[in-house]
């Protein structure tokens, strides 16, 4: 039986695909990128370890001199306790904001930064940290809900917003009341921190389903970290009767107390 004459294309054809298949890499190459997958996993990991047991070292250095010898495991033990210090200090912090909660302690306050204002140069930085310090707290306590699209920087372009609230104040009078427009925080990427607060019509903010964190996470990898996402059909086809109503109305919002 005579064999099928293979014709020069076919030979071409194999020929492409065997130079397509799977390239294999040198042994300085896997090497090379065995060693960046390690260190983008041990690097973070190793600077926040080392960044967390400096910390804890200068607060011990700055209050352990301050707690008693008879509270102190130190004079029990003949090895040193990290974290004692610091320990002491979230007590003393915790303790000083209790009685500045009252009456008694927020009159002491009150007279201390009356001093502290009346002392050139002292004042102006007193008042900047303070300032920094209100922020810090307040954002810890406070987060976002939602997250929406809006178009920007153009029309045709969309960027990933933080909904906070719905505008109040004045800024709500001159806009058409609150009902009219979202408060959103607009991040940069990839630090999320900083970013502009903007004014938009609810009408022209498209609401997402994805969870704060989600956003955030697209956000810091520039787009590389997407959230899975199941459309509706999917759930329905898997016997799921609850659906999201519409998103075009644009839902009231109030501010979050964290």
């Amino acid at each position: 039986m005579r064999r099928p004459h293979r014709s020069h294309d076919s030979k071409s054809e194999l020929g492409d695909d065997h130079e397509t298949g799977p390239v294999r890499l040198s042994l300085g190459t896997r090497m090379r990128n065995y060693f960046l997958a390690g260190l983008v996993i041990a690097a973070p990991i190793s600077i926040t370890i080392y960044l967390t047991w400096s910390f804890v070292n200068l607060i011990d250095k700055w209050f352990k001199p301050l707690v008693p010898a008879r509270y102190n495991p130190e004079t029990y033990l003949p090895f040193s306790v990290p974290g004692v210090g610091l320990i002491f200090a979230i007590m003393m912090i915790t303790l000083l904001g209790f009685l500045a909660a009252n009456f008694f302690g927020r009159s002491i306050v009150s007279y201390g930064e009356m001093l502290v204002h009346r002392t050139p140069l002292i004042s102006t930085i007193y008042k900047a940290l303070k300032q920094i310090f209100e922020t810090a707290v307040a954002q810890g306590q406070t987060s976002f809900k939602h997250v929406g699209l809006i178009e920007y920087p153009r029309e045709g372009l969309h960027a990933i917003v933080f909904i906070a609230t719905s505008t109040k104040g004045e800024v709500a009078h001159l806009l058409g009341g609150e009902e009219e427009s979202y408060s959103v925080f607009l991040p940069t990427t990839p630090n999320p921190t900083s970013g502009f607060l903007l004014f938009v019509p609810k009408a022209d903010v498209k609401l997402l389903t994805m969870s704060v964190e989600d956003a955030a996470k697209m956000v810091i990898s520039a787009g590389l970290v997407a959230p899975e996402f199941q459309p509706i059909v999917e759930k329905l086809a898997q016997g799921e009767t609850t659906v999201p109503t519409e998103t075009k109305k644009a839902p009231a919002l109030e501010p979050t107390d964290g």
